[in-house]
């Protein structure tokens, strides 16, 4: 009996700190509504980007925005945690189709790492990542990618000579955040971006759907989502879009790519090319040698 009574009193003691916890630091429970998430998330998205582009702070963003191949935008990154550890946030992927200059999304994700035990407090930051190369999309569209490990990353530049400065960036993506009124660049190194399947599923009522689907074929849609690309056609430039006017070609340097046809594999483009396929797994971080799709842009070494 005694033994019931301390189970009993264990569980009474969890329910009533989960139940302070929502109360307290407004955390939504996993077993919320998906969709209703989603929806809200994306109009979430749609606001921040909205404050990045009015912001006076950030000279060179507009100008990185419409060179970009990819945004992600996060509403809410937690820096330090809630109860249970909750460092991190959810985000919303768009790319621009090389072809047409038109943006698809978006897709879902989570950004950062969880760790447990007992944290109460921490800073909530709005976050949008430039993803300015093809390597920089690609490694988004893969699972799972750790930021500065899988690909490049680095904070994006800011204040007084910022718009100069993007002429001389490298980095695959560049990471921006608002917090507590403030813009600067981070460059996040070691925070893990992931594919939020649940929620893409739910977002266009499609099981299986693959961010691929989603973002290079085009294959499914959710009206509800027009807001947030007109905002990003907008500030990117949106006359280029709108025309289905061809991006400008890469700048000397940046290297050549190859884009991937129906049928090809990693060995036949190596073939032709004159590498290895080991070459352009490690150049295009490859984390599956198999895992290739029409359309994606496989970077290719010097001289290939």
């Amino acid at each position: 009996m005694d033994k019931q009574k301390r189970s009993l009193m264990r569980c009474m003691v969890a329910f009533v700190v989960l139940a302070f916890a929502f109360a307290v630091f407004n955390i939504t429970p996993v077993f919320a509504d998906d969709a209703s998430d989603t929806a809200q998330l994306v109009v979430k998205s749609e606001l921040t980007m909205k404050n990045f582009l009015a912001s006076k702070a950030l000279p060179g963003f507009r100008d990185l925005l419409g060179k970009a191949k990819g945004v992600l935008i996060s509403p809410e990154v937690l820096e330090g945690a809630f109860v249970f550890g909750a460092s991190g946030g959810s985000g919303v992927l768009v790319v621009r189709d090389a072809k047409t200059g038109v943006w698809k999304g978006p897709a879902f994700y989570t950004i950062g790492e969880v760790s447990f035990g007992l944290q109460i407090g921490g800073k909530a930051s709005q976050v949008i990542m430039l993803a300015m190369t093809d390597r920089g999309v690609n490694a988004l569209l893969s699972p799972s990618v750790k930021l500065g490990a899988d690909v490049g990353v680095a904070a994006g530049p800011v204040g007084v000579g910022a718009a100069a400065a993007t002429a001389n960036i490298s980095a695959d993506i560049l990471v921006y955040a608002l917090s507590k009124g403030l813009f600067a660049g981070i460059s996040l190194n070691g925070a893990v971006v992931g594919v939020r399947n649940s929620w893409n599923e739910a977002y266009y009522g499609k099981e299986g759907v693959t961010t691929t689907d989603i973002l290079i074929l085009g294959d499914v849609k959710n009206p509800a989502s027009d807001k947030l690309l007109k905002t990003v056609t907008k500030g990117a430039k949106p006359k280029m879009a709108e025309k289905g006017a061809k991006m400008k070609p890469a700048a000397q340097g940046e290297g050549d790519y190859y884009t991937v046809q129906a049928g090809d594999s990693l060995s036949k483009i190596a073939a032709k090319h004159g590498t290895t396929v080991a070459e352009l797994v490690k150049l295009n971080q490859l984390k599956d040698k198999k895992l290739i799709y029409q359309g994606q842009k496989l970077l290719l070494p010097p001289g290939k």
